[in-house]
């Protein structure tokens, strides 16, 4: 880190310049200058739960008379953790990155979003983009795969009328 007042520091994720910040008087919980960026949780977390639901099987099983339906019932939430357990291999920049390659006009704003996808919650990256001309006359909605980096559905294109 730099003692330099207007060094620019690198903290990835989205952020906003302390200029443009101020000339717009961004709120200070939406400053990714003041509260840091924003990173989308890997939802390889979940197992934890599944851990979790182990051993609150195992417990069941041995305290509890009759406890094995219970444990069973906590095998089976473990086993949905653990196989829906998904990487988050690509972030919201990568994913913005392949949805502006999908898409033939300049990008402008962009805008991403995770979201989850079947029964084993595939996580996947819903991608809004609005062409570069002033107002934009085209947006798009690209989704990738937040796992393989793969645009998994056609992109929706359209025209944006002016008013």
């Amino acid at each position: 880190m730099s003692d330099e007042p207007n060094a620019k520091v690198d903290r990835g994720g989205i952020h906003i310049e302390r200029e443009l910040a101020d000339s717009v008087a961004i709120d200070e919980e939406l400053d990714a200058n003041v509260v840091g960026p924003y990173r989308f949780p890997d939802p390889g977390r979940r197992r934890i739960a599944g851990w979790v639901f182990v051993v609150a099987g195992l417990v069941a099983i041995v305290a509890i008379d009759g406890g094995w339906i219970v444990g069973v019932g906590f095998a089976l939430l473990a086993i949905w953790q653990f196989i829906s357990a998904w990487p988050l291999a690509v972030d919201e920049n990568q994913a913005m990155t392949v949805a502006g390659a999908a898409v033939d006009f300049p990008i402008g704003h962009a805008s991403a979003a995770v979201r989850f996808h079947g029964w084993r919650s595939r996580p996947r990256w819903s991608v809004v983009l609005y062409s570069a001309s002033e107002p934009p006359d085209q947006r798009a909605l690209v989704v990738v795969d937040a796992v393989s980096g793969d645009v998994v559905e056609e992109p929706y294109v359209e025209d944006i009328a002016a008013v």
